[in-house]
C-alpha cells in the first residue's frame, strides 16, 4: 500500500476479501501503457459488484482474481468499499467501458496494435467501425469472435499464437463475467502484453447498450438502468446480490467477517470458455 502526498490511499486493498486497486484512470492507463510498450504480462479487471461477488461465493476464482496485476473498481459501489473500508479518498470509479476508451485512445496514439477478442461477430463488425471512427489512428491488429463453448487441448497456445501473430501489443477480451477473467488468468503465462477483461464495452461501443445518464452512474443506480434493459438475464444478478453485497461489506467494516483473502492462484486453467 502506498499514500499519495494527498493522503490518498493506493495499491491493493481487500474488499470481502478480493483484492481491488485504489486507483484512477489516469494511473490504470497509465500502468497498461506501459506494460504493452515493454511488452510484458498484464491481467487486468474491472469488477463491479457482481464481479466480487463472484469471488466471494467461488474461493478458486477469488484466488485467481488476486493473481490479476490491476483490478478497477468498475461499479460506485465498489469505490465506496474502498473508501469506506480503507480511507482510500476515491472521488470517482473506474468503469471497464471508459477505461477501455483510454486505453485505446493511448494505443492509437503511440501506435499499439490492440487485439479485439469475445462478443460476437454481429457485435464486432459494428464495435471496430466505430472504434476507428472515435480514434482514426488506431490500428486493429486482428478481431476474433467467441466461440461459446469450452477449450479444447492445445487450443489455449493456438490463439496465443494467433493473437502474437497479428502485431498485437494489447488484447481487449470480451466475454462477459466472470468467463472473461477466466479466459484472462489463463492466457495470461502465454502472452507477453496487457489482457483487459472489459465486460460490455464491446456492446457499449458498438452502440449496442446505452449508458444510463451521468445521475444514475453517480449515485449507483446503473444496475436498475441495466435490469430495466435486461430483467431476465440480470434479476438474479443484482435482486439477491446486491444485498448479500452490502451485508458482507458493513460485516467486514463492523470486524463481524475477516473475510481474510486467498493466496493469488498460480494453478493452470486447462478447461475454460473461449
Amino acid at each position: 500500500m502506498t499514500v499519495t502526498p494527498t493522503g490518498t490511499v493506493r495499491g491493493k486493498q481487500n474488499v470481502l476479501g478480493v483484492l481491488v486497486d485504489a486507483t484512477d484512470y489516469a494511473t490504470a492507463t497509465a500502468q497498461i501503457i506501459e506494460a504493452a510498450r515493454e511488452q510484458r504480462p498484464f491481467a487486468v479487471t474491472a469488477l463491479a459488484v457482481h464481479g466480487v461477488m463472484t469471488g466471494v461465493q467461488d474461493p478458486a476464482h477469488n484466488a485467481r482474481l488476486n493473481s490479476f496485476d490491476l483490478v478497477t473498481p468498475d461499479g460506485q459501489p465498489v469505490r465506496w468499499a474502498l473508501n469506506l473500508l480503507h480511507g482510500a479518498g476515491l472521488t470517482d470509479r473506474v468503469y471497464g467501458p471508459q477505461l477501455t476508451l483510454q486505453v485505446v485512445e493511448q494505443a492509437a496514439a503511440e501506435g499499439l496494435p490492440v487485439y479485439l477478442y469475445g462478443s460476437t461477430q454481429p457485435v464486432l463488425d459494428k464495435l471496430v467501425p466505430a472504434l476507428i471512427a472515435m480514434f482514426p489512428a488506431l490500428k486493429i491488429a486482428g478481431v476474433e469472435a467467441s466461440k461459446f463453448r469450452s477449450s479444447q487441448p492445445g487450443e489455449p497456445e493456438q490463439i496465443a499464437e494467433r493473437i502474437k501473430d497479428s502485431g498485437a501489443r494489447i488484447v481487449l477480451v470480451g466475454l462477459g463475467c466472470p468467463r472473461q477473467e477466466i479466459f484472462t488468468y489463463a492466457m495470461r503465462p502465454h502472452l507477453d502484453m496487457p489482457l483487459l477483461a472489459v465486460g460490455a464495452a464491446f456492446d457499449y461501443h458498438a452502440g449496442l447498450l446505452k449508458n444510463p445518464p451521468a445521475w444514475m452512474q453517480r449515485f449507483a443506480l446503473e444496475w436498475l438502468w441495466r435490469l430495466g434493459l435486461e430483467p431476465k438475464r440480470l434479476w438474479k444478478r443484482y435482486v439477491l446480490l446486491n444485498p448479500a453485497y452490502l451485508s458482507r461489506l458493513f460485516a467486514q467494516k463492523l470486524g463481524l467477517w475477516k473475510a481474510a483473502p486467498p493466496a493469488p492462484a498460480t494453478v493452470p486453467v486447462h478447461d475454460f470458455a473461449v
